[in-house]
């Protein structure tokens, strides 16, 4: 699995959004890495406090993402591409090939917790194609 940190050209006078997509970008990857390991109590540390009060364990969360995330779980390659505020949450797009080869376009939603960066959901639709 490769993890690539792409810049796509978006013009936008947000300096703010392009300081932060590094810090953002580092918690979504170490998410992953640690999916990868199976590693599911660090994986958990990256979640923000809406999702740790759902699923309460981090097992718990380990088995959400093993059965609903696979592509997330085991990805092949992921490739970051354009960040976006959306009414004040930061919106990551990360385009994911799964092992089978399919493309799928993650859509993380980003808050800031005492300073740092977490996730608070990621949406998932299959790319209709290869976006890199």
């Amino acid at each position: 699995m490769r993890i690539l940190a792409t810049t796509v050209a978006i013009f936008m006078a947000a300096a703010p959004i392009e300081a932060q997509q590094d810090e953002i970008k580092s918690v979504i990857s170490s998410q992953i890495q640690s999916f990868m390991k199976d590693d599911f109590a660090t994986a958990f540390t990256f979640a923000a406090p809406n999702i740790k009060e759902i699923f309460q364990t981090s097992d718990r969360f380990g088995q959400m993402v093993r059965h609903s995330y696979p592509m997330v779980h085991h990805p092949a390659e992921v490739v970051f591409q354009e960040l976006r505020d959306e009414a004040g949450t930061m919106e990551q797009n990360v385009l994911i090939r799964d092992l089978q080869g399919q493309y799928f376009v993650a859509r993380y939603s980003m808050v800031q917790v005492n300073g740092d960066w977490q996730i608070s959901g990621v949406s998932i639709e299959q790319s209709p194609g290869v976006g890199a």
